[in-house]
């Protein structure tokens, strides 16, 4: 009986340490975006993305990735027009001061990318979206890099506008170090 319990605790310690991911901690990043507002290409930006990624790119399951960053460091290089997008009808960036983004399930595509499938919320309005993303690591340092677009009016972010697009690409370029 003795040998039956000790058995059966090594193996749960061996399986523990098997689904455990790697925890990787945030070097530098960029968070963009870009949306046309009357026929015009508008640049934009986030900062101080937070995040707890674990994440082992060898592993199908154990995986998971939570970001959040302050809405109200939105910059697109026109104070007047920051802070017209930090009002209610855009971000309400003080009912609202985290836009979040959280993921457990991860695929592997052909190509080598990763596939995460993340909760989005902005302004208290959740949906999933599929995020394609390169994760390359070397020596203990990696780089993850995506581009997807999502649509504004999902999230309810100026939806009276008829001269914004409703399609905003978003880029993310995270640095990382275990």
């Amino acid at each position: 009986m003795k040998k039956l319990i000790i058995t059966t605790l090594l193996t749960l310690m061996f399986m523990a340490g098997l689904t455990q991911s790697q925890l990787w901690k945030i070097t530098n990043s960029s968070v963009t975006f870009k949306i046309k507002n009357a026929g015009i290409s508008v640049d934009g930006s986030f900062s101080g993305l937070e995040a707890t990624i674990n994440f082992d790119p060898t592993k199908g399951f154990g995986n998971k990735i939570e970001a959040s960053i302050d809405s109200k460091t939105i910059n697109t290089s026109i104070t007047a027009r920051d802070n017209h997008l930090k009002k209610e009808e855009y971000f309400n960036v003080d009912k609202f001061p985290k836009i979040t983004m959280v993921a457990s399930t991860f695929s592997k595509e052909a190509d080598g990318k990763f596939k995460g499938f993340f909760t989005l919320t902005i302004k208290g309005t959740s949906n999933t979206v599929p995020v394609i993303f390169s994760f390359t690591e070397t020596d203990g340092k990696a780089k993850l890099k995506t581009s997807f677009k999502i649509n504004r009016l999902n999230y309810k972010v100026g939806d009276t506008s008829w001269v914004m697009s409703d399609d905003v690409t978003v880029n993310m370029d995270v640095d990382v170090v275990k």
